[in-house]
């Protein structure tokens, strides 16, 4: 179960105009909206738990290369969430100056541009919680948005509440001399994350080990999904996701596949 499957398979994918801004597509893959994937972060090794990207770091998970800020915004943002933070909360309290470090990012075009990003220590993102912490592993920022009933993706860094959904934006020139602007929805595959993906000892979303959550991604996940298009470009979505749901899948994804039928063997008694 913890084997992934042959990257490059075949995808169903859904194309509408934003219902707010009729000159921008959503370009949606029906494949990976209406997988079973689940974060499996945090649950018991025994009973599938996530096995890190790194396997000399499991209990880690993803959190290793710390993550990379969209703009300033969203480094305002988490700093504020920051203030909330306590040493009964966070285990790295104030062992250091700033949890914001310079670094590069490459770009479309294949160049290097200056980026900033949540610092790293000690082999892991500094909001990161170790085992055997008394306020629990995982991220500080996470468990503080459990504690004040809100939602995750207002503490914590943009990329690591839109993990593992992919978002795009494109121009496209038409055959009649019209432009418009296409925003992708897919899955963060170990392609999207650059060549360094690859490296990567293991990772979720080609794995039938993280495709046994009970909703397909498409409702999952759909606060964040409103949050990256819009309430009326995701529920025009999740309209066309169901109805897909409901005739059933050309293509559905293999990962999915492969943990339904291994939920269905018979077990040995």
């Amino acid at each position: 179960m913890t084997d992934e499957v042959e990257p490059n398979f075949d995808r169903e994918w859904v194309e509408f105009f934003d219902p707010d801004d009729p000159e921008t597509m959503v370009r949606a893959d029906l494949t990976w909206l209406l997988s079973s994937w689940g974060c499996i972060f945090g649950r018991h090794p025994e009973s599938g738990g996530c096995p890190g990207i790194e396997k000399d770091q499991p209990a880690d998970g993803c959190c290793l290369h710390g993550a990379f800020y969209t703009d300033a915004d969203d480094i305002a943002r988490t700093r504020q969430a920051v203030k909330k933070l306590t040493p009964e909360t966070w285990q790295l309290y104030r062992r250091f100056k700033d949890t914001v470090v310079d670094d590069t990012l490459e770009n479309s075009e294949g160049e290097e541009e200056p980026a900033r990003k949540t610092a790293v220590v000690d082999g892991a993102c500094v909001f990161h919680n170790r085992e055997g912490f008394g306020a629990g592993a995982g991220c500080a920022l996470h468990q503080q948005a459990m504690r004040d009933g809100v939602h995750p993706m207002e503490y914590k860094p943009e990329v690591c509440w839109q993990l593992p959904v992919k978002r795009d934006f494109k121009s496209e020139h038409r055959a009649d001399g019209t432009d418009i602007e296409v925003t992708l929805i897919t899955e963060f595959d170990r392609a999207s994350w650059g060549p360094g993906g690859h490296d990567f000892d293991w990772w979720c979303t080609g794995s039938p080990l993280a495709h046994t959550a009970a909703e397909p991604v498409y409702r999952s996940y759909a606060t964040e999904l409103a949050a990256l298009l819009g309430k009326n470009a995701y529920d025009r979505l999740a309209e066309l996701c169901a109805e897909r749901e409901d005739r059933g899948q050309i293509a559905p994804h293999p990962a999915s596949v492969a943990a339904r039928r291994h939920l269905e063997m018979p077990r040995r008694l």
